[in-house]
């Protein structure tokens, strides 16, 4: 709304110098970020104590769970998504060229799966069950988004002038010509790489600061990476595939990072409020949808390698229950399997944040060996 504004009065940068910071995208995403910020620790107490007084006995704890957090989290509300989204929400809508469609597929897959996470949270919170709606309901609903986000990326993005077909090809991290273009069933992997990856982090959002900690950094790598995508001289330098417009979602992954770090304000040990399915489907979605825009869905699951195993450990779980009867991990996901081991939760959870800061690295690296 503001680089509009901008644009629209250009020319009081003439007469007031400072005006001129509106046109950088570097100064948009920082200023993003700060915005996000201040709405999320704005919203905060007051916000809490509405949801505490709102929802009685707050989010159901699993009865066959660790048997500490029925009695240390019991009565804590949730739904704390709503902070993040409308501190990620007010920051793009400020700061962004909201005349770019990658910004509106990342916005509209965003809301989507927050109203998702939201109906699903609500239908836990008045049955008071952790069973919300089933897991069909939200997957036909995932991916009907995610294939408009697809179908839309293809129609309307601009496409690229050094890689013709670029728009519904996938492109393989470490190979600088390995570009395979799969034309319309590239919709199909866009609605996998976007459903996926949302319900990978709905499944590592079980303890207090696991899940947007680590949504964070991957927010800043991407924040990074289509910074540099984005921009044709350094995508020429890296040797990385340019796509037009796409550096504009560095403010949209800014934003994720000031309004997660105004929720981790409340959500740090012990939690005041839980992010919920409002949240964590919602960043998912975000970043596949941000990931499929930049092309960089394969160094998605390299970056956010922890939502990816911690996806995995509840797949073998359950197949390997269903076929032999035993289980391989204590409990899944994963991060309550080390619960079960005795590791305090302080430390499984810095020790995921630890994992998931060496992920993003060896996924940065991947920029530079091509």
């Amino acid at each position: 709304m503001l680089y509009l504004l901008y644009q629209h009065l250009s020319g009081l940068g003439e007469h007031i110098p400072f005006v001129n910071l509106f046109k950088y995208l570097t100064f948009r995403s920082a200023m993003a970020m700060f915005t996000g910020y201040i709405v999320a620790v704005a919203m905060g107490s007051r916000f809490i104590r509405w949801m505490r007084s709102k929802q009685g006995k707050g989010q159901p704890i699993r009865t066959d769970g660790i048997e500490r957090h029925v009695l240390e989290k019991s009565g804590t509300p949730t739904m704390g998504g709503f902070m993040i989204l409308a501190g990620l929400m007010v920051g793009t809508l400020l700061w962004a060229d909201l005349t770019n469609i990658h910004v509106w597929v990342a916005l509209l897959v965003t809301g989507a799966y927050g109203v998702l996470g939201f109906l699903d949270d609500y239908a836990k919170v008045t049955k008071q069950t952790s069973a919300g709606l089933s897991s069909i309901q939200k997957l036909i609903v995932q991916f009907a988004v995610a294939i408009v986000a697809g179908v839309l990326l293809i129609v309307f993005a601009p496409q690229s002038p050094m890689t013709p077909g670029l728009e519904t090809s996938i492109v393989f991290p470490l190979f600088k010509q390995f570009v395979w273009n799969i034309g319309w069933f590239y919709v199909a992997f866009v609605a996998f790489t976007i459903a996926g990856f949302s319900n990978a982090v709905n499944l590592t959002d079980g303890l207090d600061g696991l899940a947007i900690v680590p949504v964070m950094i991957a927010a800043a790598v991407f924040g990074l990476i289509t910074y540099l995508v984005g921009n044709y001289v350094f995508s020429q330098y890296l040797q990385l595939h340019f796509a037009p417009g796409v550096g504009e979602l560095a403010v949209f992954c800014s934003a994720i990072i000031g309004g997660g770090m105004g929720f981790l304000w409340y959500n740090a040990p012990p939690a005041k409020i839980f992010m919920g399915d409002t949240g964590s489907l919602a960043l998912g979605g975000a970043l596949g949808a941000v990931a499929v825009c930049a092309k960089h869905e394969l160094v998605l699951g390299i970056v956010g390698g922890l939502f990816v195993a911690e996806a995995l450990s509840v797949a073998i779980q359950v197949a390997y229950f269903k076929k032999t009867g035993k289980r391989i991990f204590l409990m899944a996901p994963i991060h309550h399997h080390f619960e079960k081991l005795g590791w305090a939760e302080s430390t499984v959870v810095i020790r995921f944040w630890i994992v998931s800061m060496l992920l993003a690295l060896v996924g940065l690296a991947t920029l530079k060996l091509r």
